[in-house]
């Protein structure tokens, strides 16, 4: 059987880099870079499969969508499918888990490591010419801080947590884990959430958003950080009070924020954080290296594969 399958947002996953040349050998393929909401049914109402990764959908897309036998979204997180709706029709969803681990572990340390080695500031002072014969061959803006023997606090200990924390002990650093599942690690200091946030020198979010997570990292826990804290999060933009930290920021406690995801995104004009020189935002860049795409499609041609044979 022949199947019609149909991208509705694939630049995400592939901005053009890689190919999708493989979907062709399972049956009629159309690839759009992105569609909006009132685009979703009639791009997709004869497709069997559909690929998606922020596409909302629900009841009211089903029953539009006859001919849909298999959602595959291509990410991890799976909350923009209503899955009970979609089970009740006999539509099946996947997802694609554990395929950027390491392209998000290697994001949180150019984040911390933008930060702790001043680059942006250094060059800025050299192209703004700074550098000259008053300085000598070398010169400070501000004291370089070092990773070794400082503490980072892990907030979730998934494949991700796991891996940054291997990182940090690379470093030389002090490890501690905030987790919800684990009740005893081997090689590192499982501690409440509160300890975590007040003996960190660096704060690292890894957990999903749960109704229960949102806004949890609010005035109350960002008031428990050192004066010379650092708080990042490459997780989601929801499990922060945007206001409250952009308040914290102001007054230095924390010192400073990386952020790789913001609680509406893309984000408004007018964001709180945006005029704080002591906050780095990236645009959801973390999952998004070459490789960690690579493994996200191959994983997406894997489940049309296994449902079309």
């Amino acid at each position: 059987m022949s199947h019609k399958i149909v991208v509705l947002d694939g630049i995400y996953a592939n901005p053009g880099d890689l190919s999708w040349d493989p979907l062709h050998d399972f049956g009629d393929v159309t690839i759009y870079d992105r569609t909006t909401e009132d685009e979703v049914i009639t791009r997709s109402e004869e497709a069997s499969i559909l690929i998606i990764n922020k596409i909302k959908l629900g009841t009211s897309e089903f029953d539009q969508l006859p001919n849909l036998k298999l959602i595959i979204i291509s990410a991890t997180g799976m909350d923009n499918v209503d899955l009970k709706a979609a089970e009740s029709r006999g539509i099946k969803v996947k997802n694609v888990s554990g395929y950027s681990t390491q392209s998000v572990a290697q994001h949180v340390f150019s984040l911390i490591l933008a930060i702790y080695n001043k680059v942006i500031p250094h060059n800025d002072s050299v192209k703004n010419g700074d550098w000259d014969q008053n300085k000598g061959f070398s010169y400070l803006l501000e004291t370089i801080p070092e990773l070794t023997d400082k503490t980072l606090t892990i907030i979730g200990f998934g494949q991700i947590g796991s891996e940054v924390a291997k990182i940090g002990s690379a470093f030389g650093m002090k490890v501690l884990v905030v987790s919800d599942h684990s009740k005893s690690l081997d090689k590192y200091e499982l501690v409440s959430l509160e300890e975590g946030f007040s003996e960190a020198d660096i704060i690292s979010l890894h957990w999903p958003l749960t109704p229960e997570k949102k806004g949890i990292v609010n005035a109350s826990l960002l008031n428990l950080m050192k004066p010379t804290g650092v708080l990042v999060n490459t997780a989601r933009g929801g499990l922060i009070n945007e206001d409250d930290l952009a308040h914290a920021l102001r007054n230095n406690k924390p010192s400073f924020a990386a952020l790789d995801v913001l609680t509406q995104e893309p984000p408004t004009t007018n964001h709180p954080l945006f005029q704080l020189s002591n906050c780095i935002i990236t645009p959801h860049i973390a999952w998004a290296s070459s490789r960690s795409r690579k493994i996200l499609l191959d994983k997406v041609f894997e489940h049309v594969a296994h449902f079309t044979n």
